[in-house]
């Protein structure tokens, strides 16, 4: 089974670190967030990664070019059996639009995910998961992680202040899908934003499962999240990351 990472937004809440390479390949603790999500997906047997690339996709390129193994984007990773393959999916296309130009490369099923965002998702169970389900696709939902310090009040007074690591309730879409190629008829074109159309109507259906994820889960989207997942790499909070 191949799995898909969007990789080609601007990630303009990023500029900092965006004005000269795609907001995946920003290194976290001197390796780039994309192979950080690749490695999550190769602990439990991914080896065929197909990147949705667009924006400074050169980068990447230059990334990869010492492990070149085709003249057509192809690269390996580590070792010749866990295969990159960097598909110039356009600067402006939108998420469905970027995910159905894969179309001629995906296998009946495939799993997909964003290249923002780490987790320590078990894959073997999220696509037990999905097959037992037997819907058409399968996101992860996760709790948010707290963009905002708390606050507890006491009458007029803040007795308290502080930054949470994750919120208490709620769900949000964590990517991690894993999805039928029959998805890709619910995307019209380069123009067609998976999370609403696609999605929605997937939803309205009764063809999307929920998967529940109530591990480790976080998105980078700016230097202060950036710094965040540093300092909890660093306190040895994130292990498993390298294992």
């Amino acid at each position: 089974m191949k799995a898909v990472i969007l990789a080609g937004g601007k990630g303009t809440r990023f500029l900092e670190e965006t004005k000269v390479r795609p907001k995946p390949m920003i290194e976290i603790n001197n390796k780039p967030l994309l192979l950080h999500i690749i490695d999550q997906y190769i602990r439990y047997g991914i080896k065929e990664f197909i990147v949705l690339a667009g924006y400074k996709i050169e980068y990447i390129y230059e990334y990869f070019e010492e492990q070149k193994l085709t003249n057509n984007y192809e690269y390996f990773y580590k070792n010749k059996d866990i295969k990159i393959k960097v598909l110039d999916t356009g600067i402006e296309t939108m998420t469905g639009g970027r995910i159905k130009r894969a179309e001629e490369f995906l296998g009946d099923t495939f799993l997909a995910t964003y290249g923002d965002g780490i987790s320590n998702i078990n894959i073997q169970n999220l696509i037990n998961f999905h097959q037992k389900n037997k819907k058409l696709a399968t996101v992860t939902a996760v709790r948010p992680p707290a963009r905002f310090g708390s606050l507890t009040i006491e009458g007029n007074l803040v007795s308290s202040f502080g930054e949470k690591i994750s919120a208490n309730e709620g769900w949000i879409n964590g990517g991690f899908f894993v999805m039928s190629k029959k998805v890709l008829n619910y995307i019209d074109s380069d123009e067609t934003t998976f999370e609403k159309s696609p999605l929605e109507t997937l939803s309205s259906t009764s063809r999307l499962a929920a998967y529940k994820h109530n591990g480790f889960w976080y998105p980078v989207d700016t230097i202060r999240e950036k710094e965040i997942l540093e300092e909890m790499i660093n306190n040895n909070e994130l292990s498993w990351l390298y294992d």
